[in-house]
This record gives structure tokens, sequence and C-alpha cells, in this order.
């Protein structure tokens, strides 16, 4: 914890040693720069924290900013100064890192290697199901209109990108079967959003296509929001975990002294009290006894991770998303 500068009078510097924050502007506020599905979670944690820190004797705030991850990540990148990020994948941080803006060894920071919680991609397809949709291999079929957000701009849209590959070389298949497999899937999106929120409203409102490819979470958002009964989530046999970590953007808060209060901010995701608001957005807590009573909640299907199936994010991130990578061959190679 920073220590304090000795600009104020003792009796008041004593006050505030006691204090489990550092001295700050009245009412401090913290920015959380995150991704597109995490919208609702944080309409619920980020009141808990407040209240939390109130009984402490603490005021502050929280504001949030959303949209695709990796262009919320570049707009830090490019000056916004958050004090936190909470994102959908580690190559996104991991950009802070390059930039100088957060340590490379971020992931040590907090337990489950900084993220707090997991989901996986599912599918929503409309009502009845009229294509059949089933797995990953009925994504590839010819007529069958898959929406899904562009992998190069988002995190949503790389996870399903990289379940979809996963889903051959999980169950044994090459590398040649899942860019086979990828190509098809890809021919068939007539839409690639710039975020996870996009390719809903695509979905959703605008009626185009016949399974959104999306986060576990955002399902029953979906229900809630345009209504139960007009659409039908499906679980294919197998699919990727999706991990959400979390960091602060230490040459922020170094320039505000909000260093003690965004550590207290994230470390409060790992409080039963977070666990119980994660699970309950449909996020998988790492609470093992949280997960557990949740456990309704969340598809029984075999999971795999980019860690131990393929090769890690710096692999994946330089194989298949760098400028020139598989993505783009496979877009290029798609005939409109």
């Amino acid at each position: 914890m920073p220590a304090f500068l000795p600009t104020r009078r003792a009796a008041v510097v004593s006050l505030l040693a006691a204090a489990s924050l550092p001295a700050l502007a009245a009412d401090p506020a913290l920015l959380n720069v995150s991704y597109d599905v995490a919208r609702e979670l944080y309409k619920q944690l980020n009141p808990a924290f407040v209240a939390a820190e109130k009984a402490k004797g603490h005021a502050v705030s929280v504001n949030q900013s959303h949209g695709g991850s990796s262009k919320q990540i570049g707009a830090v990148i490019g000056g916004l100064e958050a004090d936190v990020v909470t994102m959908n994948q580690a190559t996104d941080v991991d950009q802070l890192a390059v930039n100088g803006l957060t340590p490379t060894d971020w992931r040590s920071r907090f337990p489950n290697g900084a993220a707090p919680y997991s989901s996986t991609m599912l599918f929503l397809v409309r009502k009845g199901n009229p294509k059949g949709i089933k797995d990953w291999s009925d994504l590839a079929r010819p007529g069958v209109q898959v929406i899904i957000p562009n992998p190069k701009v988002t995190g949503n849209g790389r996870y399903g990108y990289l379940a979809a590959w996963g889903s051959v070389i999980a169950t044994g298949g090459s590398e040649a079967q899942a860019r086979e497999r990828v190509s098809k899937i890809f021919a068939n999106v007539p839409v690639l959003d710039g975020g996870g929120r996009g390719a809903t409203t695509t979905f959703t409102q605008r009626g185009i296509g016949d399974v959104l490819v999306t986060f576990e979470a955002e399902v029953e958002l979906i229900e809630n929001e345009f209504g139960q009964g007009q659409f039908e989530q499906v679980n294919p046999s197998i699919s990727i975990e999706t991990e959400a970590p979390v960091a602060i953007v230490d040459k922020v808060v170094a320039k505000k002294g909000t260093a003690a209060l965004a550590k207290a901010y994230l470390d409060f995701h790992w409080t039963p009290e977070a666990q119980e608001i994660i699970a309950r957005n449909n996020f998988r807590p790492r609470d093992p006894a949280l997960l557990k009573k949740h456990a309704g909640r969340f598809a029984d299907i075999k999971l795999f991770t980019v860690d131990k199936t393929l090769g890690g994010w710096a692999a994946v991130s330089k194989t298949h998303f760098a400028d020139g990578g598989v993505f783009d061959q496979i877009m290029a190679g798609i005939k409109r």
C-alpha cells in the first residue's frame, strides 16, 4: 500500500493511517473498463462493493465502460484512464503489459490466475430449432447462418472461433480438419459485429441468423430482455472454458492515487458476496461451494482450455489473430 506524502498535519496523517484505504479526494471514483457481456454483472457487483466500503467508512464510487474487449483495451492503451480492467481473455490484459501499463506478472497478483470466474460458449437458436442445430459441425452445414462477432476486435468472437477450432482438436482431429470446420462456419457468417452486444442485437432484434454463438451467461439475459419462449439454448458436446481476467492499470492508479482502492475492488470479486452475485449472473464462480449450489445454472458439457488444448494465448494470438494469421487467411478465402 503506498505511503502518504508528508504534506498534512500529523494528527490528520495519524487518522488516515488507521484507514484501510489511502487518503484520496472526497468520494474517490474508480473506472472499470470491461467487455460487453459483463454489463449486467457490474450493475449488481459495483453497488455491493460500494456498500461494503461504506460499511467501513469509505465513500467510493465505481464507473463502468463496456464494449468489444479488444476495442476497450485499445482505448486504455490510447489514454482512457481506467483504474482496472475486467476482460474476458488474458491476451487483452497482456497488451496492457506490453505497453507498460501493468506488470507482466499481473496474473500472480490475484487467485486463479487473476480470473475470478469463467464461462463457456453455447448456442442460442430460434424457437423450435428449425435448422436442427446440435453441435459445432452443424454450424458448418450449408444453409445455416451463424452469428458471431469479429474475432479480430472482440473476445466474444475469439472465444467462439477458438471453441469451434478446439472442438476438433480436443476430440482428436487435426489442424487441417479444424481449419476446414472453422472456414465453413465463417463462410456462414453474414455479419461480423464488433462486439457481443452487437451480435446479440443482430440475432434478436434484426432477426438475422439461425444460431447465435454466445457466452453461457448471456442466454438468460437475452430471454429476460426479449421474452421467454422466443429462443432455445443448445449445449454443444464440447466447448471452451472462457476465463475472465482482471488487472490493475498501474500507470493510471499511480497517477490518480487509487492503487489501494483498485486492489480492494478487485479483491472484492473473490468474496462470498461477490461470488454469489457472479453465480446468479450465470458466470461460473471460483468458490466450489457456490459453484455446486448453482450447478443447475450451468451446462454439463466437456470443457477444454486455451492453455491445455490450444498451446496458450501467446501462440494462439500469433497464429490465428495477428495480421495475416489464420483468421485473416480464412476470411480472404471466403467467396461472398
